[in-house]
């Protein structure tokens, strides 16, 4: 999955950012009602259940459940899909917590995460060419990433531990369909990815791991993102995509027969085998209960994380081409706290669905 975020200029050359900056004003309460949903998916480890959810026909059943139906699409390009989101083709879209704020709540669509499927505890890292290198080593070295993407983000969390910064090194932006092959060639000495490129990465004798998103446990995280009017319109939207989520979750924890032919068929269709999506999901810490989703969204650490998270997209222009300061762009948590512009609230996050399944009230 391309899990880079595109840039604002980038985006507002095509049709569909055109259209979301003129619905951008658009209040909740012209949503209406209605009984069919689309939502946009990509491929990568923490969300190959989804694609699970629609094979087994577990999704279809949640949505029966509530008289709804919900097309599940795979989109092959992931910022495409945000963008499609952002201009209303979706109900719903995946994405990381950094994407959604500096896309869809930066563009001024109103957007609610759902659901916390899970962060990177080691599936994005830092390599450098030499064995016993470390990460102070980096200084003055080109670094090939995806820039303004997680890669990013987490290489300057990264330098703030060693009393590096950005201006030490020079970044080179390399698509992550590229980034394995720009780090075996010869001039290349350094790079910044996610699994399953890190992976191949590592194949490589000179390949020296001297960081990963383990280090910063929950800031890397990966999002079902839902429009705030739809599903304030919809609740059985939100119930259905929840209830369907933690059946998959409580299928996958049980390691039995069922599960293991899950998971093997969620390797196979993210393009691996099952010792290969494992190695995945090692490295990927999934919210597993929906009591574990519930008090993560309602803890400080998701406050402290989206206040780095928005100040880097600030620090680095992407945070909205009329963002004056960090506080443009509202986000809103379950606890009742704010960042930013509470009368420009366009991220939030919601618990009350995972509340639900918690009371089994789904």
């Amino acid at each position: 999955m391309i899990r880079s975020i595109r840039r604002m200029a980038r985006a507002a050359t095509t049709g569909a950012a055109l259209l979301a900056l003129l619905l951008a004003g658009a209040p909740p309460a012209l949503a209406a009602e209605k009984t069919s949903f689309n939502m946009a998916w990509t491929i990568y480890v923490g969300w190959m259940p989804w694609g699970y959810a629609e094979q087994s026909g577990i999704l279809a059943k949640w949505a029966a459940r509530y008289g709804i139906k919900i097309k599940l699409t795979q989109v092959n390009d992931y910022v495409e899909s945000i963008n499609q989101y952002t201009a209303g083709t979706f109900d719903a879209c995946l994405m990381t917590n950094m994407d959604m704020l500096t896309i869809p709540s930066a563009g001024g669509v109103d957007s609610t995460a759902l659901i916390v499927g899970d962060f990177s505890n080691g599936n994005d890292g830092i390599v450098l060419k030499g064995k016993g290198k470390t990460l102070k080593d980096i200084r003055g070295q080109k670094v090939n990433l995806v820039e303004l993407s997680v890669s990013h983000y987490m290489l300057a969390r990264a330098l703030g531990t060693v009393g590096l910064r950005e201006r030490d090194l020079k970044i080179v932006n390399t698509s992550d369909a590229d980034i394995v092959a720009a780090f075996a060639a010869s001039a290349s000495t350094a790079a910044v990815a996610w699994k399953p490129q890190l992976s191949a990465i590592l194949k490589n004798p000179d390949a020296q791991l001297v960081y990963d998103s383990s280090k910063i446990p929950g800031e890397i995280l990966d999002l079902m993102v839902v429009n705030t009017a739809t599903l304030k319109a919809n609740p059985k939207l939100g119930k259905a995509l929840v209830g369907a989520w933690y059946e998959i979750m409580a299928l996958m924890a049980k390691n039995d027969a069922a599960a293991k032919a899950a998971t093997a068929s969620m390797a196979k269709a993210s393009g691996t085998d099952p010792a290969g999506y494992a190695g995945q999901l090692a490295t990927t810490h999934l919210f597993a209960t929906p009591a574990e989703d519930y008090a993560f969204v309602n803890g400080d650490a998701l406050v402290n994380t989206m206040d780095l998270v928005r100040k880097f997209s600030f620090e680095h222009g992407i945070l909205g081409q009329g963002a004056a300061s960090v506080d443009a762009v509202g986000i809103q948590f379950p606890s009742g706290r704010t960042l930013g512009d509470p009368r420009n609230v366009k991220m939030r996050f919601d618990g009350s669905f995972a509340k639900m399944a918690m009371d089994g009230a789904l």
